[in-house]
């Protein structure tokens, strides 16, 4: 009996042509598909990289404790924050109430729309009446929180023009005594406005100098005094130098940090 064999069949040439192009297509069809998500992760990793530098060459490093009455280069007790780097002087001659040589500085960084420093204006007011110019001064600067506060910028910059006419306390008054009315209005400048006609301001010169280079340097320079200070938020207040922690802004706990300061310096 004939015993047949089956014969394997091989690809022909151009068989074997065919089947490497329907693999390339294959493959460059699931590389298209593919591609849109290899692109965004790519610029997300580019994202994340440059958001960490910034952050590390942003980082403030920690100011060095003050001497205090202890021996130099003594590190500063639990009850004594460090003293902050005062190296940025912010915007000069600075908003202030009370001597210059008062035994007790208190500095405000503060943001108008901001409404725990709403909150603090009252008890900042209270304590300059108790205390007086002879033993506590006051100074404010501008640490408004952009874009967080829609309206801090043109508060600032409100306030910043009325000091330009010798009216900046009575106009951060009006700001900060009226913060609910108009923390949420679409448009504050009408509202600024009319606070600076109530003050007696020249208008004409208030317009122009809210736009002005001037206002939006002293804007700036306060800023990076606050940045080389450490601060983070607002209201952030600092008593001769040293950071005030949040929780002694209550109005007994920071009265009674000024007693202590003015029993050190008597």
């Amino acid at each position: 009996m004939a015993i047949s064999t089956a014969r394997l069949s091989t690809p022909s040439s151009n068989q074997s042509v065919s089947v490497v192009r329907l693999i390339q297509n294959r493959v460059e069809q699931k590389m298209k598909r593919a591609l849109p998500f290899i692109i965004i992760v790519v610029v997300l990793a580019a994202g994340i990289t440059l958001a960490w530098s910034f952050l590390r060459s942003n980082a403030v490093a920690p100011a060095p404790p003050p001497a205090g009455n202890n021996a130099p280069g003594a590190a500063a007790t639990a009850n004594t924050p460090a003293a902050s780097n005062t190296s940025e002087p912010g915007a000069e001659p600075a908003h202030a109430l009370g001597n210059a040589n008062a035994p007790v500085r208190l500095e405000e960084f503060g943001d108008f729309e901001c409404p725990p420093c709403g909150m603090v204006h009252p008890v900042l007011k209270n304590l300059e009446a108790q205390y007086g110019p002879a033993k506590l001064r006051l100074v404010f600067r501008e640490f408004p929180l952009v874009p967080a506060h829609v309206h801090a910028l043109a508060a600032a910059r409100a306030a910043e023009a009325a000091g330009l006419q010798g009216k900046f306390w009575e106009m951060h008054d009006l700001i900060y005594e009226n913060q609910k009315a108009w923390h949420d209005a679409f448009d504050v400048r009408p509202i600024f406005e009319g606070y600076a006609t109530t003050i007696g301001l020249d208008m004409d010169q208030f317009r122009r100098d809210q736009a002005s280079e001037f206002v939006e340097r002293r804007i700036f320079l306060d800023g990076k005094r606050g940045h080389a200070m450490g601060v983070q938020g607002t209201p952030t207040i600092f008593l001769n130098d040293r950071e005030l922690p949040f929780e002694t802004l209550a109005p007994d706990k920071l009265k009674a940090a000024i007693d202590a300061e003015l029993a050190a310096h008597p």
